[in-house]
């Protein structure tokens, strides 16, 4: 493994945004070490990634598998609260990370948020976001926090999705008007974009986003049109829609969409208000992945659960 090169920490490096952090990073020749909630889990990277388990009820042994390591780049948060597992305690289980961070003298942390967080937020998922930037913020570390809309690429879920349904349904749900905006980002681009930033040494808060923001029936439009289907989007109540995703969810036994998520997208959340800092354009990568996408569905619980 190579004992004496530089060592980095990714959270979750086998989850979607990890994956492609830790692969650029083993590009690089760096030593990576993975904390991770499913140790026993196949690795994608077999034995190049050195894994280490979640110990966030003993922060002084979570502290030892973290020492010598200069950067830490976060991946961890949940998408929804589920059994045991809650927004705040995700929360608390963040700050137990930074912490042993600053003890053993991490240098830097890249931490992935998201747009438009808020403490006052009555969103749990925007709320907790943002107190868990004030917890990075307030340790005393080196930081930078880079925060994603909808990210797009190689396994990832919501736009695979849509596509999937898309393939397999003659008609195609719309929550509300449709009119909400979205703005989403290649995930190579974030990764690219977190692997520069472990290099810096100030502090930095950035929204990680593409250059193109579409209305939501246009992007759930612009893939049907590039997948080659005829499905009719039909405009519906968001509680009836709602609804109709529940049915979905217990069918497919994944969780499609929460009331949450729809609050936020239909709120504007996923849409920055600076300059685009990712390039990759979305209209063009499905142009050039249009025939693989949405092929089989991709399931939250099976992935995380």
């Amino acid at each position: 493994m190579g004992p004496d090169r530089e060592l980095h920490l990714v959270t979750g490096a086998a989850g979607f945004t990890g994956r492609h952090i830790t692969r650029l990073l083993l590009d690089r020749g760096v030593r990576v070490r993975t904390l991770t909630g499913h140790p026993d889990r196949p690795s994608t990277f077999g034995d190049a990634v050195e894994v280490a388990p979640f110990r966030f009820d003993d922060p002084y042994a979570m502290a030892r598998d973290m020492a010598g390591a200069r950067v830490l780049y976060n991946t961890y948060w949940i998408r929804f609260a589920r059994g045991t597992m809650t927004f705040d305690r995700a929360v608390a289980n963040s700050r137990a990370l930074f912490t042993a961070a600053a003890r053993v003298g991490v240098e830097r942390v890249v931490h992935v948020s998201i747009t438009n967080p808020s403490a006052d937020s009555p969103l749990p998922y925007f709320r907790g976001k943002a107190q868990v930037e004030e917890a990075l913020v307030g340790s005393g570390l080196c930081y930078a926090i880079l925060r994603p809309t909808l990210l797009f690429g190689a396994g990832d879920i919501l736009i695979n999705n849509i596509a999937w349904l898309l393939r397999g349904s003659p008609v195609f749900g719309i929550f509300g008007d449709g009119k909400y905006r979205i703005q989403p980002v290649l995930v190579d681009d974030l990764a690219a974009l977190a692997v520069a930033q472990g290099e810096s040494r100030e502090n930095v808060v950035l929204d990680a986003v593409g250059p193109e923001a579409y209305a939501y029936e246009d992007l759930v439009r612009l893939i049907r049109d590039r997948i080659g289907r005829r499905a009719r989007l039909l405009h519906l109540p968001p509680p009836l829609g709602l609804a109709v995703g529940r049915i979905a969810g217990l069918l497919l036994r994944d969780v499609v969409i929460t009331s949450d998520e729809l609050a936020g997208l239909r709120a504007n959340l996923l849409v920055s208000h600076q300059p685009p800092t990712c390039p990759t354009r979305f209209s063009e990568w499905l142009g050039r992945h249009a025939a693989e996408l949405g092929r089989e569905y991709a399931s939250e619980v099976k992935r995380h659960y």
